[in-house]
């Protein structure tokens, strides 16, 4: 059995903090350049259509229960279609 005398230093230490922050902000960086901005998705979130569009969450529902839009539920979230939206938007507008 080998008996291990490597003395770590506060110079590793330092150094070691120093590597592992650089890598924490390439985690960062990474995963934000991966996420799409909404204006790229094609179904957006309840709360996204809110912000989006500025609505009420009745708003939004209501667009659900009259089936002006397309919408999908995964697993207890409400996801919109943004063309459908556009489009919904965009007519009302022309009226």
């Amino acid at each position: 059995m080998e008996i291990m005398n490597d003395v770590v230093t506060k110079e590793d230490l330092r150094q070691f903090g120093l590597e592992l922050l650089g890598s924490i902000e390439n985690l960062i960086t990474q995963t934000k350049e991966g996420h799409s901005d909404v204006t790229e998705q094609e179904w957006i979130k309840s709360r996204q259509v809110r912000k989006l569009m500025n609505m009420s969450p009745g708003s939004v529902q209501n667009l659900r229960v009259t089936e002006k839009v397309r919408f999908k539920k995964i697993v207890g979230s409400y996801y919109y279609n943004k063309a459908d939206l556009l489009k919904l938007f965009t007519d009302e507008k022309c009226k």
